[in-house]
């Protein structure tokens, strides 16, 4: 699974888990840092991506539309970056083949797929 972090992520997640997540990349590394949501949206769409944010503005979107885009929406508050990667690898399997799954770390919500 691809995945397109929104701006809200870091960049820097793109290079720590291209092993697990091959071909993910971010909105700023492809010009899309000062889109809409909508054009986010129809990239990750039209491309195959899963957009991953830490808002709920996909969340949102996601009921409207549906699918494709999957969406992984990333609930966990303020996060260091090594925090959400840990949160990606250990959910990977989930996050390839969840329709809506809501998982918890540590002691809070940390990631809900929709698709």
């Amino acid at each position: 699974m691809k995945l397109l972090f929104d701006q809200n992520l870091s960049q820097h997640l793109t290079k720590s888990l291209s092993g697990v997540y091959p071909g993910c990349t971010h909105v700023k590394l492809i010009g899309l840092d000062h889109a809409d949501d909508e054009a986010i949206w129809n990239y990750a769409r039209t491309n195959g991506y899963a957009i991953v944010s830490k808002d709920s503005d996909f969340h949102q979107q996601s009921f409207l539309r549906s699918f494709p885009p999957k969406v992984i929406w990333i609930r966990c508050g303020n996060s260091s970056t090594s925090q959400i990667e840990k949160i990606l690898k250990d959910h990977q399997t989930t996050t390839r083949t969840s329709v809506t799954t809501l998982f918890t770390h540590s002691s809070f919500s940390a990631l809900q797929c929709i698709d």
